[in-house]
């Protein structure tokens, strides 16, 4: 996994990925300038109600909203843009690292899309059930637990199936559960650190293309 997750670094600043790296960054920031712009004008038409201790309410509300919005909403959208620049990703790194195995067949982009938004929101409603534990101490780690498990599965299944048939792919993936968390837990770190995060859908798709090359192989 190590030497994994120090390829896909690399893969991340090289020049070929410097073009989906941009695209990345700049749809991150128009989906976090609409959850403002949401929030803004949500609070902007309750703060209508003439009740001052509301209006003080929805503002510490509002300042908790765009701190949960920047530190976990980052994993759903990672989740999403999977769907986007996955097939774009995954070829470049099979052509250049794996020039002797079959290449993969490129999802369609409506079924890509679906699955990465079904796992984007399943992402979104685990982290915002996990959100109260924040202010326990141990939200961090629960929220990176289970961001490891969502990410590790849909990376790992998104890649696996422009090789293998959807039924092989839920074997294999059944099969090396715990590896394939494990493997997940660096992107799920990635996530939590800001700035960072932002280069998490890059770096996984990278990451877990080595990782599924490394399974497929043993698994032969």
């Amino acid at each position: 996994m190590l030497s994994a997750a120090i390829r896909a670094f690399e893969d991340v600043m090289s020049p070929k990925f410097r073009s989906v790296l941009w695209k990345s960054i700049g749809l991150t920031i128009v989906l976090f300038i609409a959850i403002l712009v949401g929030l803004e004008v949500t609070l902007s038409i309750l703060t209508a109600i003439p009740w001052p201790w509301l209006e003080t309410v929805l503002a510490i509300a509002t300042g908790l909203g765009i701190f949960a919005a920047m530190f976990f909403l980052i994993a759903p959208v990672t989740a999403v843009f999977a769907g986007l620049f996955l097939d774009e990703i995954a070829e470049v790194v099979e052509q250049r690292d794996y020039p002797g195995d079959r290449p993969g067949n490129p999802l369609s982009t409506t079924k890509a899309m679906i699955i990465a938004l079904q796992f984007g929101l399943l992402v979104l409603l685990v982290n915002l059930i996990l959100l109260p534990t924040l202010f326990f101490g141990i939200g961090a780690f629960l929220m990176a637990m289970a961001n490891a498990y969502f990410i590790g599965r849909e990376y790992f299944s998104m890649i696996a199936m422009r090789h293998l048939p959807v039924r092989q792919v839920n074997e294999l993936r059944k099969a090396n559960m715990g590896r394939i968390f494990a493997a997940g837990l660096i992107p799920a770190g990635l996530v939590l650190i800001p700035i960072l995060n932002v280069l998490v859908p890059l770096f996984s798709t990278s990451y877990f293309v080595h990782i599924f090359k490394k399974i497929q192989s043993e698994a032969s």
